[in-house]
């Protein structure tokens, strides 16, 4: 799980994914359980802007962000997989958000990738 400090407004935590996501939901879950209160956006159906994803880009880098894993990655074509640098990601990802890994977590300023039990419990222990 990676953990950079970006500008990020500071409140209820944000979980970004889709809502069919099993790492997601058990974010989510994993959340509720411990009482702590957080938003979620569904960026499949809420979409993405540009000024939401960059600061993903500049603190994650788009390495780290591009689910390689997934069905819409395997969909795509050679060209576009194999043309992926840090000047096309934005646009890439925001044409296919669900190439983004999930789930995403905005939290006290921080930004975090993925969800382990334990690395939520350390990010929520040290809030």
């Amino acid at each position: 799980m990676s953990s950079r400090v970006t500008p990020v407004v500071c409140g209820t935590p944000v979980v970004y994914g889709i809502r069919n996501c099993d790492t997601v939901t058990k974010a989510r879950r994993w959340l509720d359980d411990q009482g702590i209160a957080h938003r979620f956006h569904d960026f499949r159906s809420q979409g993405l802007e540009l000024t939401r994803v960059e600061p993903w880009l500049v603190e994650l880098g788009w390495e780290e962000l591009i689910n390689r894993r997934g069905t819409t990655w395997r969909q795509l074509d050679a060209k576009t997989r194999d043309g992926i640098s840090a000047t096309t990601a934005a646009e890439l990802l925001l044409a296919h958000p669900t190439l983004i890994r999930r789930p995403v977590l905005e939290q006290a300023g921080r930004i975090y990738l993925g969800f382990s039990p334990e690395a939520y419990a350390h990010i929520f222990r040290s809030a």
